[in-house]
């Protein structure tokens, strides 16, 4: 009976000991790696460019929830929020994604020196001192510049071509953002070699933003240029309508906001860039260091019209400018 008894406890032992192996296994392997996503946008607006970045990444072998972790952080539009998310996601991430602009990027910065940072900003990074140089950013941090600032010239210059008997334009900027300046200096001098008025309007409230448009139309802008800012983008709706209740040609950075209703876009895809800095950041959960990545930049622009839009403007949209269209919408 004893012999018994001692047989059962010692089965029940090997049972105990089987049950629990994988239990310790487990508690050997290393924890998934966290990706900390930061951006200044809101989680609905960019639901598209945050799931490219998810995608790309699963497909570079990190796939969400199964061998990383993404914490998403989303300041929606808030700049003073940064600061504290970007502290907050230093302590915990392996790698923080910085989306949303310089200002982005800079509280990411300010929060590590040691959290590897993938930035997706709209200027140049060396001017904000976030890299030493493009090819070599040094440090912790690299990323994708995407030449916002230099494209307002170009964008103005659509415009000039769409309504050419305009003599003024406005270029609406938030001032809370500091890609402003260089969005400013970069339209005013496009607007002197073309020989046109430029307007700079500001917002950074919603109320403001109906204010611009009002003061754009007294003005009697033949056409605005939305800057690049998280907070437009997030307003896009809001943009699109006043442009119609004013009758103001508009040109948007993102082809989203011409299918969306708006008149004329030119820039790059909206998700490439999260898709690059995906795999970037697949380098670095591997092993790669940021200093050894260079900062990449765009080589690809889109120009994207709406031809319904254009005629309840009233516009005709020249045929040399639909030829050089990517997407046309009729």
């Amino acid at each position: 009976m004893i012999a018994a008894i001692k047989r059962r406890d010692f089965i029940s032992l090997l049972g105990g000991a089987a049950a629990a192996w994988p239990l310790a296994a487990r508690a050997q392997q290393p924890a998934m790696p966290v990706v900390g996503y930061l951006s200044s946008g809101t989680a609905v607006v960019f639901a598209d460019v945050a799931a490219a970045f998810a995608d790309s990444l699963g497909k570079a072998g990190f796939v969400s929830g199964k061998t990383v972790t993404i914490d998403y952080r989303w300041a929606e539009g808030k700049y003073d929020r940064l600061p504290a998310m970007a502290a907050d996601l230093a302590r915990q991430a392996d790698v923080i994604v910085a989306s949303g602009g310089a200002v982005t990027a800079l509280a990411a910065k300010a929060a590590t020196s040691t959290v590897p940072i993938v930035f997706i900003i709209g200027d140049d990074p060396v001017q904000y001192g976030l890299v030493a140089s493009l090819g070599r950013p040094g440090a912790n941090i690299t990323g994708i510049s995407l030449l916002i600032a230099q494209l307002e010239a170009k964008r103005l210059e659509l415009l000039t071509e769409l309504v050419p008997k305009a003599t003024t334009f406005s270029l609406l900027v938030n001032p809370n953002n500091p890609n402003s300046v260089a969005l400013v200096r970069n339209a005013q001098s496009a607007a002197r070699t073309l020989g046109k008025n430029l307007q700079i309007v500001e917002a950074k409230t919603i109320d403001e933003i109906d204010a611009a448009f009002a003061s754009a139309a007294q003005n009697h802008a033949g056409g605005l240029i939305v800057g690049t800012d998280i907070f437009f983008t997030n307003r896009r709706e809001q943009l699109i309508r006043l442009a119609a209740v004013h009758s103001l040609p508009m040109i948007h950075q993102w082809r989203e906001s011409v299918t969306g209703g708006g008149l004329v876009s030119y820039g790059i895809s909206h998700t490439e860039p999260y898709r690059q800095a995906a795999s970037y950041t697949a380098r670095i959960l591997k092993g790669e260091r940021p200093t050894d990545l260079p900062v990449l930049q765009p080589t690809k622009f889109e120009l994207v019209i709406n031809l319904k839009t254009a005629k309840a403007l009233g516009l005709e949209v020249p045929p040399t400018l639909l030829a050089r269209a990517d997407e046309v919408i009729e």
